[in-house]
This record gives C-alpha cells, structure tokens and sequence, in this order.
C-alpha cells in the first residue's frame, strides 16, 4: 500500500489477519449451528484444532525455513541400526512389549490404484490385505512372548466404517484392535479464505468439502478420543506408529530395547526411521539440525533456489520411512501445554466442479523438534517397503518375498539385496486390470529392470532376468507365452509372438 509507512504496513497486514480469523470463527459457528448431538461435540473438538492451524497458517510468511541456517545433524544424533543390532537382548522382551502399542495409519483410500474403499482393505500376498498381515504380525508377538501388544488403527472419516466391519472377523485373534478418528477439517476457498462448506453434513454437493488434516493431526486426535489416556492408564508407554500400506513396518524388537532401555534423565521419546536415500527417494523428507534441534525437512519447505540441492543424494544422504516410535507420556505433556509444533503443509486442489480450495494439513514427523532427546535410526531399506502402486505390489507378491507370521522378507535366493526397478505403464494403473494381465506373478529373483508398456498380457510361469523392456506399440498386443524365459530382452510391438 502506498504511502503507508512500515510500521502502518505491519498494522495493516495484522488487521487484515485478525478480521479473516474474524470471518472464519463466525462461519465455523454457523456450521455447528447445523449439527446435533455426538456430531456437535466431535466437530467443535475438530473445529478447535482447525483454528488453531488456521491462526498459525495466518502468520506465517514466506518458506518456514532460513536456508543458512540448516546444518547436518551431528553424528551421535542419527545412530546406525547395526550398533543398536548389536547390543543383546535381555531376557525380559516381554516386560518392553507390553510397554508398546502399534500404531497403523489408516487413513487412505485405495483411489491411486484404482480401489474403492480403504487402501488397507486390498489384497497384496496370498490374499491376505494389508491389515490382515498387520494383525498376523502382533498376533504372532503377543503368541510367541505372552504379551499384550494392542493395535490401534487412525482411521479418516473415509475409511471408518467400512474398516470397523471388517474388524470383527479377527474376534477370535489375539490382538485387541482400537480404532480412533483423524480430525474432519473444512477445506478452505482459496480467494475468500473461508469454508467451502454449507452445512455439518458430508453427502450430496457437500461429500467434497471436508479432508483429514494430514498424519501430524495424529497427536491432537488420539489425545480427543480419549484412548490416549486409557492406554497410560493400562501401562503403555510408546507407540510404534507407521503407514498401513508400508509392509517392511514391522515390530523391531532392538529399536524397542534401546527406547526403554535408557537411562531417566536421557529418555529418548521420539526415534524416527530414517534409510539410504536412492534416486527414487529424493523427494522425501530429511532430517536436519535447525536451532540445535532435529528437525524434519519436508520437500514443500525448501525455497525454489535450493530444491535441487535438497533432491542431492550426497549433500542429504537419508530420508524418512515415516516409522516412528514416541513416548505416550510426552504426547500427553504437549498437547496439554499446546506444545506441539508443526510445520503447516498448504495443499492446494481443484474441486470436481472446478472451484480452487486449499487443505492445511501437517506431517507426524515434523513433530520430531518438540520432544526431548530426540533420535534418528538409519534403519536398512528393508523396512521401507511401501506399496503406493501396482508396480509396488508386483514386488510384493512376487518370489522376491517370502512370507511368514505376517512379515515379508527378501528371499535368500536373490543375491543382491536391493529391490528390481518395475515401472508398469498406464494400462496396469488399477489393480483389476493388473490382475487379468498376469496369469501368475512371474519369477522375478534374478530382475534388476522392468519397463512394461501398452497392451502386455503375461502367461503362467514367465521368468524374468537382468533388464526387460516390454513395450506394445499402438493398437498392438503382446501375449508372452506361459513359460517363456526373457533375459536381457526388449521386446516391442511388431513382435507378436516371442522365441523361448
């Protein structure tokens, strides 16, 4: 504004601020006018996490980070697995379990592979989906220590009924199952900065206006449902947190001694998984040391200038698997001292009928910064096996894995032990077309490349090996026969039929 000194700008900017909160408090009370009962209660809990996002999305101006200031985190503060591996396990893993509850993200739909309902409801080994391997693998802890290792599952208003009634068919298993909801916040007119919403409701034109604010919305949900503070109550003290549809996410029974087994004054109350980072990683978030703290940089906070120095493999060798092991007790402590700080993620998007809106959602690990002793673990990759795609489930249903009690591994036979690179074209996008164009998963052990391209159906028993380039030109089908060993191939689309 012209002629406006810089002290009357700074005013004026505040004053605009404090009437858009203003604006946005008056049109979330009319929004609860339009609900009753239980839905009152829950969404003005919600609603008062909503706001105070909303306050700090407010005030913040420019990237959340001052570039000069990030520095490698020191050497102590990110341990080596191995070294953690190595130290002996105690007689009495079973006193450690039963301080610990599991933790499944359980969020998401399976839209991206072409699934409805909840992602963690799909397929991925011998029938089996990704919750009931879940299940098998704390069934098998509980079992094999005599514990009680509970699983909780966050659902989103998405995916909650849908998983509560398929949680009965594990009744008789020895695991107790929990479930709490995500927070439902109203997504936000990009131009007017107020709610798209019109009423409390989700159906008709209003199915599109609410989102689940992100996994950081994880530390304020457990706390509101109330489970938080039954499970201190019942002795638990950390949880494992992890995503649903990351199947190398299991119970690590040394990272779990080296949690409970430091001293008081130095108890560690946040351990972030982190791995190698390979060209496929490098949009993931990283660790740093930031104010002498860690703190987790995610790709959306670094300035444009410095985005290719943030992808660089050797400037940030790691990456965060989002496997997270945090003190219940500490949850507790922050939220009832508004303690948690988290960087606020702005997540644009375009609604079907084409009004732009924005999401303020926040990541679990950006939390890392607000827990004392804090500490990363560079875990092998092994344990970051997440399945976003169909080219990630060929993997995991392939011979490369083998399965027991729940857990996959990579077999003994393969003799590297990275994962091949698959890139399956557009025409395996959903899960069913996938199915129909594999007749059975063919052997991938001795695969280092998969490109698969157009209209490529596979027969029974086809093996793979060192790099195989598969591409269907136009209009063009390719069968490849049942049996067929292609080793060091590419194959395109004016070869109908191949020789063994």
């Amino acid at each position: 504004v012209r002629g406006v000194p810089n002290g009357g700008m700074a005013q004026f900017q505040e004053e605009m601020r404090q009437q858009l909160e203003t604006s946005m408090h008056a049109e979330l009370e009319k929004l609860l006018d339009t609900a009753t009962g239980v839905d009152k209660e829950v969404s003005k809990k919600d609603f008062d996490g909503f706001k105070k996002l909303f306050h700090r999305f407010l005030q913040v101006k420019g990237p959340s980070v001052d570039w000069p200031k990030i520095h490698r985190p020191p050497e102590d503060s990110i341990q080596p697995y191995d070294k953690i591996a190595a130290l002996p396990l105690p007689d009495s893993l079973a006193d450690s379990l039963n301080k610990l509850v599991v933790v499944k993200l359980n969020g998401g739909l399976g839209t991206s592979m072409g699934c409805k309902g909840p992602k963690s409801l799909i397929s991925v080994r011998n029938e089996n989906t990704f919750l009931d391997l879940t299940v098998q693998q704390i069934e098998h802890l509980n079992k094999k220590y005599n514990t009680d290792v509970p699983l909780v599952l966050m659902n989103s208003f998405n995916t909650d009924e849908d998983t509560k009634k398929i949680l009965q068919k594990y009744t008789h298993h020895r695991v107790k199952i929990h479930t709490f909801n995500q927070s439902r916040y109203p997504r936000i007119n990009k131009e007017s900065l107020l709610p798209v919403a019109t009423d409390i409701g989700m159906m008709g034109e209003n199915a599109d206006v609410w989102y689940p604010p992100g996994h950081g919305d994880i530390y304020a949900s457990f706390y509101n449902s109330g489970l938080l503070d039954q499970l201190i109550t019942e002795g638990k003290e950390y949880i494992f947190v992890s995503n649903i549809d990351n199947l190398g996410a299991t119970v690590d029974l040394n990272i779990l001694h080296h949690l409970v087994s430091q001293p008081n004054g130095k108890r560690c109350e946040f351990i972030m998984e982190v791995t190698d980072k390979t060209r496929a990683d490098v949009k993931g978030g990283t660790l740093i040391q930031y104010d002498n703290k860690l703190r987790l940089l995610e790709i959306a906070q670094v300035p444009k200038a410095h985005v290719d120095e943030f992808k660089s493999v050797t400037k940030f060798k790691i990456f965060n698997t989002n496997n997270l092991w945090i003190s219940l007790g500490a949850i507790k402590r922050l939220q009832e001292q508004n303690a948690m700080d988290m960087e606020i993620i702005v997540n644009p998007k375009t609604l079907d009928g084409g009004q732009n809106v924005i999401q303020l959602e926040t990541a679990v690990g950006a939390a890392i910064k607000s827990f004392d002793n804090a500490l990363g673990i560079n875990v092998p990759r092994s344990r970051f096996l997440p399945v976003k795609t169909v080219s990630d489930l060929l993997l995991v249903m392939s011979n490369l894995y083998s399965l027991e009690a729940g857990s996959l591994t990579m077999s003994q036979k393969r003799e590297f032990p990275t994962t091949p690179h698959v890139k399956l074209g557009s025409s395996f996008t959903k899960v069913q077309e996938y199915q129909t164009r594999f007749e059975s998963i063919p052997d991938m052990l001795e695969l280092d490349h998969l490109t698969v391209s157009g209209d490529v159906t596979f027969g029974k028993q086809v093996s793979l090996k060192g790099t195989v380039i598969i591409i269907a030109n136009h209009g063009d089908r390719i069968d490849i026969p049942a049996g067929t060993i292609l080793e060091n191939k590419i194959v395109s689309g004016n070869l109908r039929i191949l020789d063994h």
